[in-house]
């Protein structure tokens, strides 16, 4: 699951992504609003974490820049500012959720947590494909009721699959969506982690859940 962090703060940016990545998730990350605005734009993410005070454009005019353009990203919104004034400013355009410097890691990724569970409105809060069920704010997975227990990255390359059933997804596309920008990644390391989803998901002498597109990708089965 990718996470987009807007922050300009050096210690704050690098304590949150290697957190975040410690807690499973795949994490982006800007030093500016303008670049931060730049890679929202791109719908890649599922919840971004957006500083108030920033240079080039605060974080104000990127949460409605953003819902001006249609956006439903959920947007959580930090500032080292206090004061009913400044969270009802957050909130009026477009913030999902206002959280106050300095903050616990641990409520921070509780409110994460939350708006992923709601999710934008573009977006479900449980995937099914046949009888395999999502459930990506608390990465639990289940086939034919029975609960499977995935790593982080596990989980992370069936949801890129599930979210596109019955289409062909390139490896490609999936190390894009799976692994942080700049991070050693290999389109062999897909086809690793999908052996493992088969061995996991699929009973021995079943259908798979998965299927090899040859020279092409994997594709979602759709059947139950």
């Amino acid at each position: 699951m990718r996470i987009l962090v807007v922050e300009d703060e050096p210690r704050l940016v690098a304590n949150l992504r290697d957190g975040l990545r410690d807690d499973g998730y795949t994490v982006d990350t800007a030093t500016d609003g303008r670049t931060g605005l730049m890679l929202a734009r791109e719908g890649r993410h599922r919840a971004m974490i957006l500083d108030l005070m920033l240079p080039r454009l605060n974080g104000y005019q990127v949460c409605a820049q953003l819902r001006r353009e249609g956006s439903t990203l959920p947007i959580l919104m930090l500032t080292a500012k206090d004061g009913e004034y400044d969270e009802a400013e957050a909130l009026d355009t477009g913030a999902d959720d206002y959280l106050t410097k300095p903050f616990s890691y641990v409520v921070l990724l509780a409110r994460l947590r939350a708006l992923l569970r709601r999710g934008g409105a573009d977006r479900s809060s449980t995937v099914t494909v046949g009888d395999l069920h999502l459930e990506p704010a608390t990465r639990r997975c289940r086939r034919g009721g029975v609960e499977i227990r995935l790593t982080s990255r596990e989980f992370a390359v069936l949801e890129c699959l599930a979210r596109r059933p019955g289409r062909v997804v390139a490896k490609s596309e999936i190390l894009d969506e799976v692994w942080d920008r700049g991070e050693d990644g290999d389109v062999n390391l897909v086809e690793v982690y999908v052996r493992g989803l088969r061995r996991k998901l699929d009973p021995p002498s079943g259908p798979r859940c998965i299927e090899t597109v040859r020279g092409a990708g994997y594709r979602m089965v759709t059947g139950g």
